[in-house]
């Protein structure tokens, strides 16, 4: 389960610690290269969590917010390092398949029942190809709904345009008709 800290310091396009972070005019930041791929076949450059346009194409670094992440990766990282059991105090470099959870060496032999040991970095691997494949599907649904919802911000426009266009031909009927009734009102129009 991910801390606050990295929600905080995640891009909300690709979930991860962000990487060359930029900061937008509304203040939402992103990695570089998830905001040029989400604007990729955009025609309005647009921020993914707001909908604000954004007139600028220069993408001003977030060096604040970019620093933050270097140090929390680094800390991170050498904590995960460090990670020992709780109950022998060794590193955990296996993963127990029947506990689903991390085990160290001394562990894996005083255990008294057959349990199924993989090293850690294979479990790991395969359980991130399991979400990858679990991921798949929905990053396509995602896709097909981006295109359908494109296909209808497009309709409405064509409706909004069209609307404006008939209330304008009504108006302009409008005026047409009370002109005539005003000449037909006239004294001295003879039919």
């Amino acid at each position: 389960m991910a801390s606050k800290l990295e929600e905080d310091l995640s891009c909300p396009v690709c979930l991860d610690i962000f990487k060359d972070p930029v900061i937008l005019s509304c203040c939402h930041s992103f990695c570089r290269e998830c905001l040029k791929d989400s604007w990729k076949e955009k025609e309005n450059k647009e921020c993914p969590v707001c909908k604000r346009r954004q007139s600028k194409d220069f993408l001003p670094p977030n060096f604040a917010l970019k620093n933050l992440c270097e140090s929390f990766v680094q800390e991170r990282d050498q904590r995960a390092s460090e990670d020992l059991c709780s109950l022998h105090s060794e590193k955990l470099k296996l993963f127990c398949l029947d506990h689903q959870e991390p085990v160290c060496v001394v562990c894996r032999d005083s255990e008294k029942h057959s349990h199924r040991f993989r090293p850690i970095d294979e479990a790991a691997g395969q359980h991130k190809k399991k979400l990858q494949e679990t991921l798949e599907p929905v990053k396509k649904k995602l896709n097909v709904f981006k295109e359908v919802k494109v296909k209808f911000d497009q309709t409405a426009e064509h409706i909004q345009v069209q609307a404006r266009h008939t209330e304008r031909q009504i108006k302009e009927q409008f005026k047409k008709l009370h002109q005539f009734l005003e000449e037909e009102e006239r004294p001295g129009c003879v039919h």
